[in-house]
């Protein structure tokens, strides 16, 4: 999973990249940035340590998140020019976005608009999105027509069809309503394959608070969740500055600080978790001798489709599938227990994989 981090110039989102990364990527100019920042994060996940403590694997594996810090500073941010600049196609390849907000005060850091109004930079975000989509679908509509008259009348259909749908989407972007939220069938998703629109993607607003406002860090975060919240869109608050700090100290340390300052988790867990959520995604396991891991999936993914996540030939061969709960094996205390207790099941091609399963694929070469 690729998550591209966002924002307006000096909302802290490089502070944001930092915290969730544990990185050290050079914050604080106004547009310095010239390429984006990559960083991959392991997802904290206490049921692999558990599996392991069964199993003694020769390794462990942790689902990941690759997280790509765009820089702010593009040539129209924030004019109306669409977002992305030339990391425009890099960008589209995110499979969410995440649009850091400033609402921290800080003298010496003037907000470049003289005030800081995060609502007002949430609607210059979504702005921004939406210029960049409305001009992705300017240049298709305007090969479409050419590409339409060059046809003959037999041959227009699919793409007459997917003139009409692109002048829907306009007309809806205009209308301040993003791709995400409106309703598309099958056969529209189909007609759109290929074409990445920012605003299609998953957004999850971090509001970026300061130091003085953790306190407060869950009834702001409650405010911007019933603002902002719609499908494929949730809000989130953090301080972005208090998490990258705390990275320098022990895990012990930081730990006391957060509980002084009231905050439940680190920064990285609360944004991973928030990103699983929004993206809807779940784990499922897998645990032998050789290793314990978690494999991310969408929610929803049927038993192949799991197993493909771990090969190709395994979904190519699929047979069944032997499922345990998490919490079933752990109480079981062994493998060969829980099948005493008849908690092993089979399941075949149609089973909807939970979140936590614990799976072993059989397939045939």
């Amino acid at each position: 999973m690729r998550l591209g981090i966002i924002g307006l110039p000096l909302s802290g989102k490089t502070t944001f990249f930092n915290a969730v990364t544990r990185s050290r990527a050079q914050t604080g100019g106004y547009g310095s940035q010239t390429q984006p920042n990559v960083g991959v994060v392991q997802v904290p996940d206490e049921r692999v340590d558990r599996l392991a403590e069964l199993y003694r694997p020769k390794k462990k594996t942790y689902a990941t998140i690759e997280y790509v810090d765009f820089p702010a500073g593009s040539e129209a941010f924030g004019k109306g020019g669409g977002i992305g600049g030339r990391f425009f196609n890099e960008l589209a390849r995110m499979d969410a976005l995440i649009g850091v907000v400033r609402a921290f005060r800080n003298d010496t850091v003037p907000h470049p608009e003289g005030s800081v109004d995060p609502d007002r930079d949430i609607a210059t975000l979504e702005m921004e999105l939406a210029f960049a989509d409305l001009a992705i679908i300017e240049r298709r509509l305007q090969r479409l027509e050419t590409e339409i008259r060059s046809l003959r009348a037999g041959e227009r259909d699919r793409p007459q069809r997917l003139a009409d749908l692109l002048r829907r989407l306009k007309e809806g972007l205009e209308g301040e309503m993003p791709i995400r939220a409106q309703p598309l069938s099958t056969d529209e998703h189909e007609l759109l394959e290929g074409t990445q629109f920012l605003t299609a993607k998953p957004l999850l607003l971090v509001i970026n608070i300061g130091e003085e406002d953790l306190p407060r860090r869950g009834a702001i975060e409650a405010a911007y969740r019933e603002r902002y919240r719609a499908p494929a869109r949730d809000a989130a608050a953090m301080c972005a500055k208090f998490e990258a700090e705390l990275n320098e100290l022990s895990e012990e340390e930081a730990a006391a600080f957060r509980a002084d300052a009231g905050v439940s988790e680190s920064g990285a867990a609360q944004a991973i978790r928030a990103s699983y959520a929004l993206l809807g995604l779940i784990s499922f396991l897998t645990a032998g001798p050789d290793e314990c891991r978690a494999w991310t999936i969408r929610a929803g993914a049927t038993a192949p489709e799991a197993a493909g996540k771990i090969h190709s030939d395994l979904q190519r061969g699929f047979i069944r599938a032997e499922v345990i709960r998490f919490e079933d094996l752990v109480a079981a205390g062994s493998e060969a227990e829980a099948r005493k207790r008849g908690l092993v099941r089979t399941e075949g091609k149609s089973y909807v994989v939970q979140d936590g399963d614990v799976l072993h694929i059989l397939f045939s070469v």
